[in-house]
């Protein structure tokens, strides 16, 4: 299967053509993204399926379950798009559209799944039949190298336009948990849980010497001191700590039908006239 990192992936190449909001705003978001988005999931399905059989596009859920355990998860996105929060919606709005149409209307499996991030979505499905077909994952999300331990599944990059591939997976993914992930606002095992969201404030440094001195602790079991930090951050990042419901509500969605396809009645409704020479490709 191929598995696509939805909004990750649009917002890539819509910034990719339109490096700001508000030039995204000023040229008609709604057709602007339809018609990127489209475009993408025939990319992909072209370059994969041939290989790795159906699309299965992953959506992000609102009310992550990670905030029950992190609080701060992702509010430093919130401060960064508050800038040009009027643009920011109007964009929002049309990806909500378009994800209702495509729904709608392409055969594809489109799975959202409630309180739950397309990352969860990915590494279920990869955990679960990484043993009965070959997976591709469609991201530039570099925490999906983790899931690169399993047999049969590959990694690709939109913005590198190739397959990312990791030799130690497993010490990928420790290094991940130590350093935290600035993106989604959790900091390094050292520093303060708020560090991001309050102003000024900065991470303690994390030296290679002091990467090493953690490893060791850890590797030894030695590591009291900063187990707790530690343990946050691993239920955070580590694909493996997605709770049993939620792995649960994501297998059930999974299984549910694949849509019927009502591409040409959807392609003329939106007056999608330069898709129809491609019609077949979708």
């Amino acid at each position: 299967m191929i598995l696509i990192d939805n909004t990750q992936i649009l917002l890539s190449s819509i910034f990719t053509q339109y490096p700001t909001p508000q030039q995204i705003v000023e040229n008609d978001p709604l057709n602007l993204i339809r018609h990127i988005t489209l475009n993408t999931y025939r990319m992909y399905k072209n370059m994969f399926s041939a290989d790795y059989g159906q699309l299965v596009i992953c959506q992000d859920s609102g009310n992550y379950w990670r905030k029950d355990i992190f609080p701060f998860y992702k509010q430093n996105r919130k401060k960064v798009q508050e800038e040009n929060q009027e643009y920011w919606n109007k964009i929002f709005d049309s990806l909500h559209t378009i994800r209702t149409e495509v729904s709608e209307n392409l055969p594809y499996k489109n799975m959202k799944v409630d309180r739950c991030e397309a990352d969860d979505i990915i590494a279920v499905l990869v955990q679960e039949y990484h043993d009965k077909e070959k997976i591709i994952i469609v991201s530039n999300d570099k925490d999906f190298q983790q899931l690169l331990k399993y047999p049969n599944v590959s990694l690709y990059s939109s913005q590198k336009k190739s397959n990312i591939y990791c030799e130690n997976p497993d010490a990928f993914l420790m290094e991940q948990v130590i350093r935290g992930d600035s993106s989604d606002g959790i900091p390094n095992i050292l520093s303060d849980e708020d560090t991001f969201v309050v102003d000024g404030k900065r991470q303690k440094p994390m030296t290679q010497k002091k990467m090493e001195e953690i490893r060791s602790k850890l590797e030894s079991q030695n590591h009291s001191d900063i187990s707790k930090r530690y343990e946050i951050n691993q239920k955070l990042i580590d694909l493996t700590y997605i709770p049993v419901e939620y792995r649960s509500n994501i297998i059930s969605e999974f299984n549910k039908p694949t849509p019927k396809s009502n591409v040409f009645n959807y392609f003329v409704q939106k007056k999608l006239n330069n898709l129809m020479d491609v019609i077949s490709e979708f």
